[in-house]
């Protein structure tokens, strides 16, 4: 009715004062209705949603849990803001209790991809700390007698709640009470993993939890790790796109600031694998893909100059060819598809190899990427053309 007598009384005025008064008052009004109509769609929202929850806490009928389940994923599926709706209405800890009980072990796998996706959102997990979710996790991974998929899902959450991209840290004092069975229980996953996506889930939140804790890495140093994860990157089942390459070689990277690994590497021939992650390409046009690419490119030039730190592994790296391709990294910007992190990474690494067998790099290439200072390199580097090299 407001809207509707200003816009009545501009139509019969000229008079440009008022008419810029009345625009203030036009706006403010459409701000408030606007205000008020996101409100009302979050009530709305929240309504149908205390809906599904109560279906899923009150009854007893599979079927019925099962597609109140299916709905409150779809809503997941629309962003944070409805996330945050669904978390502050206890769905996590409606979810949860459904992976408690025997009589729903078919629920838990759909039940657990919610929870992943409602743990976007720090509500989500604020919620699952509350109700000691991640001891419901570690009970579902380490139990043998679960299924893989439900396992996978789990371990699904668990890469959710550890994502570096989360502030909050509320919850890693609990973590840290159940990180060897966690930790154990995942790897075994990455080792016994039917399928890529089952692995590419089990070692996501394997390379998130190495970020936490030097404890987690000397936990998967004890436990075969490396052994486990360059296995893997040579069974094609498993480890079959460049996202999976990017966990596997986080993780390496993350384990090879401690010695114990450098021995482990030469043991499993790492460094040829690593080499080969130094090579890796997207197989399409896919952004997404491409940067996965990029980061596989950069994690394993850290690795190896991280390793290389041992002068036997760096012997080792130099027979196998590293400088060549790290040289031929850092002239070619198309083979690291532009990215100045991977010309950083690879330019570290040549540096390390250089400090250890000076005699593995030519004198051009000492005058222009070894000798100068790093960012002298770097920019050199940087605006070459393809002409150049």
């Amino acid at each position: 009715m407001e809207l509707s007598i200003i816009t009545e009384r501009c139509l019969h005025t000229e008079d440009e004062y008022f008419l810029k008064s009345m625009k203030e008052a036009i706006h403010e009004i459409l701000t408030d209705v606007s205000d008020s109509f996101s409100q009302m769609i979050d009530m709305a929202l929240a309504n149908e949603i205390q809906i599904l929850i109560r279906q899923i806490e009150d009854s007893d009928d599979v079927l019925t849990i099962s597609t109140a389940i299916s709905n409150l994923l779809s809503l997941t599926q629309d962003g944070p803001q409805l996330c945050s709706i669904i978390a502050k209405e206890g769905a996590v800890v409606a979810l949860l209790k459904i992976c408690r009980q025997d009589c729903f072990s078919s629920l838990y796998a759909p039940a657990l991809r919610t929870v992943a996706s409602i743990c976007c959102v720090e509500e989500g997990i604020s919620q699952l700390e509350k109700v000691d979710g991640l001891l419901c996790l570690a009970d579902i991974l380490t139990d043998g007698a679960c299924a893989e998929a439900t396992r996978a899902e789990a371990a699904a959450v668990m890469a959710q709640i550890t994502s570096p991209h989360h502030s909050s840290t509320q919850h890693l004092s609990s973590f840290l009470e159940s990180m060897q069975d966690i930790v154990t229980a995942l790897i075994h996953l990455c080792e016994s993993a039917s399928c890529g996506e089952v692995f590419l889930l089990a070692s996501a939140a394997l390379a998130n939890i190495t970020f936490f804790d030097s404890m987690a890495c000397e936990i998967l140093l004890q436990l075969n790790a490396v052994h486990i994860l360059l296995q893997a990157c040579r069974d094609r089942q498993r480890v079959d796109t460049p996202y999976s390459k990017d966990q596997v070689v986080t993780i390496l990277a993350n384990l090879s600031v401690l010695e114990q690994c450098t021995a482990d590497v030469l043991e499993e021939k790492g460094i040829e694998q690593l080499l080969v992650l130094l090579n890796e390409k997207p197989s399409s046009s896919s952004p997404s893909e491409s940067a996965a690419c990029e980061r596989v490119q950069q994690k394993a030039a850290v690795t190896l100059a991280r390793l290389s730190r041992d002068p036997l592994l760096a012997q080792t790296a130099i027979q196998c060819k590293a400088v060549p391709r790290l040289i031929e990294l850092c002239r070619s910007p198309a083979e690291r598809n532009n990215s100045d992190s991977v010309l950083v990474a690879c330019l570290a690494a040549l540096r390390r190899l250089a400090a250890e067998c000076p005699d593995s790099i030519g004198p051009s290439d000492h005058q222009q990427l070894i000798k100068p200072r790093l960012v002298d390199s770097f920019l050199l580097c940087s605006n070459m053309e393809e002409s150049f090299v």
